[in-house]
């Protein structure tokens, strides 16, 4: 197939769409098929029960199977027509995704649609009516601009079905969708090639920093056995310690009162738990009178410790700024001893995240705290401070390395994900044309 330019435009009716192909016309989504509302409880969950799709498993046109639920099948309000069919299309209706949409593939045909809204495609090409739901004109100009009328987004069956489609003749939904099919599978291929690459550094970076924080830059060095399973072996002139016998400031910030600005950034787990300094995410508080509590001080090394998503996480503050204050969900770490280097015990905490969540947390889902007794009591390897510094600066210098790459192949699957949209939209809307060769 090759592209080209339609011969004769004529004026969309469609807003934010300026032009479509002379041939094609413009109808509104619900003339196209019918549109059913999912599940309005959540069924009975079940080990090798039907799978469910929800908002989460939606994806710009594709089913995920990252945290799928399975539910019990005698569960269902069959009456709500619960169960999926090849081609028909979920569209999200409210929270964070609100709009997005995916084409029910063959694999997932008997499933069990969750809590969103399901459009079964009678008059127009299934997979050209699911490309043109993920192209701008349609997602972001008419479901995401209707889905904003309340204060949180929401999409309901008469906005859904009042979309404006542009549609071409049958012979030619069939060419782009199949164009459309090729293409943004050969897309899809690169970026999941590029995401196991990022896996791989990923885990090299952590397998790194492990064998480095507990075995040394000596690769020839003598070991011994450091009597704790979870660490293994330990160069023979390390000492094994109790991180309350060389931490002399283990505490929780503070709850502060919050104001719209003030003199004082608060500091909350949502701020470094993505993995960096997020600054849109700080809180204001007002001006203190003595100094208050969870004042941060440069190379503290904080720790995220409620909740089970996010308990463990761990950052290094190293901004000279006086005027931070952590909030009471994250924990300080502060070497008023001077008996460590603080980079070097920031490393050996960063790849601790299931350790921690495993051994340090207790309470119910998402309902996880940090244990203090329990992190004053865990075993930490201790270096002479020379090689403490000499580990922190080596880790510095690989991580870097390690995370300019990972970025790198981040850029370039942004890239191709804009150019799938890109590809997605100009077809769909007949900028560019898809014929025969």
């Amino acid at each position: 197939m090759s592209l080209a330019k339609y011969d004769k435009y004529k004026p969309s009716e469609i807003d934010l769409l300026d032009e479509i192909p002379k041939d094609w016309k413009v109808s509104r989504l619900k003339a196209l098929g019918d549109i059913r509302y999912g599940l309005g409880q959540p069924p009975k969950q079940m080990e090798n029960g039907l799978p469910i799709i929800r908002a989460t498993n939606v994806s710009c046109g594709k089913i995920t199977t990252k945290d799928m639920l399975f539910v019990d099948p005698n569960d269902l309000p069959y009456n709500r027509k619960p169960i999926l069919k090849t081609n028909e299309i979920i569209v999200v209706r409210s929270g964070a995704y609100t709009g997005d949409s995916a084409i029910i593939p063959e694999e997932y045909a008997g499933s069990v649609t969750g809590y969103d809204m399901v459009f079964t495609p009678k008059y127009i090409n299934p997979k050209f009516i699911a490309f043109s739901i993920l192209s701008n004109y349609i997602f972001k100009d008419q479901l995401v601009i209707s889905s904003l009328r309340a204060a949180q987004p929401h999409l309901n069956k008469e906005e859904l079905g009042n979309t404006l489609v542009s549609i071409p003749p049958v012979p030619e939904q069939i060419a782009i969708a199949t164009y459309l099919d090729s293409k943004t599978s050969a897309i899809d291929r690169k970026v999941s090639l590029l995401e196991q690459k990022i896996t791989h550094y990923q885990q090299l970076r952590k397998s790194l920093i492990n064998e480095t924080v507990c075995r040394g830059l000596d690769k020839n060095v003598k070991l011994k056995d450091s009597g704790i399973e979870w660490i293994g072996e330990i160069p023979k002139h390390w000492k094994i310690e109790r991180l309350k016998d060389i931490c002399g400031f283990i505490n929780r910030g503070s709850s502060p009162n919050y104001v719209e600005t003030g003199s004082h950034k608060v500091v909350n787990q949502a701020t470094f738990s993505k993995g960096f300094w997020d600054e849109s995410s700080l809180r204001f508080t007002q001006n203190f009178e003595v100094k208050p509590r969870g004042l941060l001080k440069e190379d503290d090394i904080l720790i995220a410790s409620t909740g089970g998503g996010v308990l463990g996480k761990v950052y290094f503050f190293n901004r000279k700024e006086s005027d931070y204050i952590a909030d009471s969900h994250i924990t300080i770490l502060r070497d008023t001893r001077k008996s460590y280097f603080s980079k070097y015990v920031y490393y050996y905490f960063s790849e601790k995240f299931k350790l921690i969540n495993d051994i340090l947390a207790q309470g119910s889902t998402n309902q996880t705290e940090l244990q203090r007794d329990w992190l004053l009591a865990f075993f930490i390897c201790i270096p002479p401070q020379a090689e403490q510094t000499a580990i922190a600066n080596y880790l510095d210098e690989k991580t870097q390395m390690i995370d300019s790459i990972v970025s790198n192949i981040k850029t370039q699957i942004g890239t191709l994900k804009e150019l799938r949209k890109t590809l997605i939209n100009d077809v769909v809307t007949g900028k560019i044309k898809v014929s025969e060769l």
